[in-house]
């Protein structure tokens, strides 16, 4: 006879039927009526008890461990254990050109500076909000016959194309956000000090952190942040924060990474107190102030390069989780390709949604020394914006923690369309949706599934998941199937004989002779609208028209197995579209496993539903 209670199952009820079989297993309450008499009550005290005991050791040991933590307060903590630094809410920035033309007869100096935090206005929705420089530009005077012409600049500039220096550009960045400063003294060693920035609102990215050696003195040293830096030695000057419980940001002095403040020192931290995501968006910036040139106030001219973009909120729990054991991995130094996709979206976050990284050696041809890094964009950062980003990562990332000799060079992502072609099985007396309101549910699940498991580098497409998704939309849908090409794109130029190259990312299917492989859209080439194909039975491509006349009998060939379809000597006059879709059958319509700089999507323009009614299960009543 059992004389324990079964402690695996914790559900209430299991937790009181298991008391009742253990009391009843007792010769004292062997024909005791349990549920009729007192001792029921007592029973749900006992269940209750035990339930929230459970519960509250079990919410306790998940707070133990990053993977199963539910509360922000112990993901930080795990955080900081693996040396992590979760990103603050950040500044919404933007590139404009600033300028001030001077009128012939006024004071013209050969030089001009525009000091750090000059300011500028923005409205977004309605809601105006202010930027600023943060640093100190320079101008030179140009003369001309009517007035002197200053253009402020920023010089030691890099290409990212070339890592190599280029002209000095007048590109300059403006930050969303007011600049605060807050003011901490340090007391005597015996107490432990503690600095806090008691702002929710601030961008801890742009600290700036200096340290006086009184309080009425004038010497400082500037301190660092310690993320950004590649040698501590015990003079360094650094600095490292991290979040707090209720959302505010602590600044810590450490005495194992270099000096630090001594009693008596004055600390002054000054940084923006942003808006976040709210400030993206800004088009126009308009100058709070003149400046000063020669005594005289001019206006400042602003023209916008890119719009603001990149303001963020605060870094979730669920990013918190995935990317700390990521970087612990990296160990602040580029090696392995994962290495590469954790430090860049750590540092740039904001505005890179994705990377990808491989070594060349994996490239067609092969590059060996070289690692290949393509960016992935949020959709609002603008080109100028995206280079001033790839330009930062070779500068202050990669050329600093990469292997000695191994060099750094972007690719742009390249996206490949999927083309669905579904065909559907639908008892129409199964439900009361009529067969176009169907084909438009499954023309929403195919995009709501797309973006859900595409659109990011090494994401698979796996046709199965997405036939199983669709046949779970209505019970009338008995069945469905469902084929699969994959789109590339490119512009022709008109006009022009030209050859071109698509590289697929998965192998094409062999040729039969049934059906055509390789397809385009319409082009007109020789005053006759055609599309490009390959020969039946055949590898080599040719242009012909809807009705099979053949225009041009070799225009080139495709390579089954490297995915590669060159098109040689093309030459039309124009073409349906802003680009010309050439669609291929993949070898592997069931799976689609990109790799390198290929991103998939679904071109539902060019994907189809078809309806198929089945009566299969309809009674006919005579």
């Amino acid at each position: 006879m059992a004389t324990t209670i079964n402690s695996t199952s914790l559900d209430f009820n299991n937790i009181k039927s298991a008391l009742k079989t253990y009391l009843q297993q007792q010769s004292e309450f062997s024909d005791y009526d349990f549920e009729g008499a007192g001792l029921n009550n007592l029973l749900d005290v006992l269940a209750y008890n035990t339930h929230y005991n459970a519960l509250i050791a079990n919410f306790a040991l998940n707070e133990s461990f990053l993977s199963t933590s539910q509360l922000r307060s112990s993901v930080l903590s795990h955080a900081e254990a693996l040396g992590y630094r979760p990103r603050s809410i950040t500044s919404s920035q933007a590139v404009v050109n600033i300028s001030v033309t001077v009128p012939l007869g006024n004071p013209a100096p050969s030089s001009i500076t525009l000091p750090s935090g000059t300011k500028f206005t923005s409205s977004v929705a309605g809601v105006s909000y202010t930027f600023q420089t943060r640093e100190t530009y320079t101008a030179d005077a140009e003369s001309s016959a009517t007035n002197t012409l200053y253009r402020f600049k920023k010089s030691n500039t890099y290409s990212s194309a070339t890592n190599t220096a280029q002209n000095t550009i007048y590109n300059l960045p403006i930050y969303e956000g007011t600049s605060t400063n807050r003011t901490f003294i340090v007391g005597t060693t015996d107490d432990e000090q503690v600095y806090v920035i008691p702002d929710t609102s601030a961008d801890i990215d742009t600290l700036f952190v200096n340290v006086y050696d009184t309080l009425s003195g004038t010497s400082y040293k500037t301190y660092t942040d310690i993320n950004d830096a590649i040698r501590i030695l015990d003079t360094s000057t650094l600095y490292r924060t991290q979040e707090t419980p209720n959302g505010y940001h602590e600044i810590i002095f450490g005495t194992d990474t270099g000096t630090v403040p001594v009693s008596g020192n004055k600390i002054i931290v000054n940084y923006l107190k942003v808006a976040g995501a709210d400030a993206n968006g800004g088009t126009t910036f308009v100058p709070q102030s003149q400046l000063s040139v020669g005594g005289t106030n001019q206006t400042i001219s602003v023209s916008t390069v890119s719009n603001s973009a990149g303001g963020a909120s605060r870094e979730s729990i669920s990013s918190i989780k995935t990317q700390a054991p990521l970087l612990y991995a990296s160990q602040q130094r580029l090696v392995t390709a994962g290495d590469y996709r954790t430090q860049i979206l750590n540092k740039y976050g904001t505005t890179v949604r994705d990377v990808n990284a491989y070594g060349g050696q994996e490239a067609t041809p092969p590059k060996y020394g070289v690692v290949y890094v393509a960016l992935q964009f949020y959709d609002d950062i603008s080109a100028s914006t995206q280079e001033t980003v790839k330009t930062d990562i070779l500068q202050n990332l990669t050329s600093a923690l990469s292997v000695l000799s191994v060099s750094t060079e972007f690719v742009t992502p390249t996206t490949t369309f999927l083309e669905l072609d579904v065909a559907y099985n639908l008892n129409p007396s199964l439900t009361s949706s009529t067969s176009t309101a169907i084909e438009s549910q499954i023309r929403t699940q195919i995009e709501t599934f797309a973006n859900a498991n595409l659109h990011e580098f090494n994401k698979v497409f796996r046709r199965s998941n997405l036939i199983t998704s669709i046949d779970a939309l209505d019970d009338a849908i008995l069945n469905s199937r469902m084929d699969v090409r994959l789109q590339q794109r490119f512009t022709p130029t008109l006009a022009t004989t030209k050859d071109y190259t698509l590289t697929f990312p998965v192998a094409i299917a062999e040729p039969d002779d049934a059906n055509r492989i390789i397809g385009s859209s319409r082009m007109i080439v020789n005053g006759e609208t055609v599309t490009i194909k390959n020969k039946l039975e055949s590898t080599d491509l040719e242009i012909s028209t809807a009705k099979g006349t053949v225009i041009v009998d070799n225009v080139g060939s495709y390579n089954p197995t490297t995915g590669v379809v060159n098109i040689q000597g093309l030459n039309p006059t124009s073409f349906t579209g802003d680009e010309v879709k050439l669609f291929v059958t993949p070898a592997n319509q069931s799976t689609v496993r990109p790799l390198l700089n290929y991103i998939l999507a679904v071109d539902l323009t060019r994907s189809t539903v078809t309806t198929l009614i089945d009566r299969q299960n309809l009674n006919v009543i005579l």
